[in-house]
């Protein structure tokens, strides 16, 4: 038999079509910014660690680097700013989302679209005071290395704060859909390393 459509639910369909095309595009989008971060701070992760170690080698044989010192503190920072977006993307930052769970649906609400608000505006104000600090900061250089401007290393700021409001409007929709069903992040992470580890197990015993 041919399906009938009434008139609501053939205006609905193109709406629920819409509804449901921001979900996805935010979770394609979260998949690409996810790799894009985790294989940038892996790398900066691998040249910290390489500069590093080249250190303590010059220094062994009595010599050493001008530029360590300054070079890997700003490494060190690029790599905690941009691991800090990658941790915003996973929703890994420490919060209090026992506390957020156990209150009423629309008070959960509330707390989470607050929150959010509040982190959003934050890295606005750092992304935009740190973009005009640049202007100061490219008159400066580095000590050890006059080539490169402070503007240069300082970027991080105004960058990273971009990036981190971007991972949060990305993973918006589904920590959203999490808060409303009342699932806590934290037990949904401690279930899952435990599923995990167990999966390990029977791989190991077979």
């Amino acid at each position: 038999m041919p399906r009938i459509l009434t008139h609501g639910a053939a205006t609905a369909a193109p709406y629920q079509t819409q509804a449901t095309r921001v979900p996805v595009l935010c979770s394609s989008l979260k998949t690409w910014l996810e790799r894009g971060l985790e294989v940038f701070t892996i790398g900066l992760l691998l040249a910290l660690t390489t500069i590093v170690l080249a250190a303590v080698f010059y220094r062994a044989f009595g010599s050493s680097l001008i530029w360590y010192d300054e070079v890997a503190s700003i490494g060190l920072a690029w790599l905690s700013f941009y691991g800090a977006c990658l941790a915003a993307l996973k929703r890994a930052h420490m919060g209090f989302p026992g506390l957020i769970t156990a209150a009423p649906v629309a008070l959960r609400s509330l707390l989470f679209a607050v929150s959010e608000i509040i982190v959003v505006g934050f890295f606005a104000i750092m992304g935009w005071f740190g973009y005009q600090v640049l202007e100061v900061l490219s008159w400066d250089s580095m000590v050890s290395l006059p080539g490169i401007t402070m503007d240069i290393t300082q970027s991080v700021i105004p960058i990273s704060a971009a990036l981190f409001i971007l991972c949060e409007l990305v993973s918006l929709p589904g920590a959203w859909q999490k808060m409303r069903s009342g699932i806590d992040p934290e037990h949904e992470a401690i279930d899952e390393a435990i599923r995990q580890a167990e999966e390990d197990l029977k791989e190991s015993k077979s």
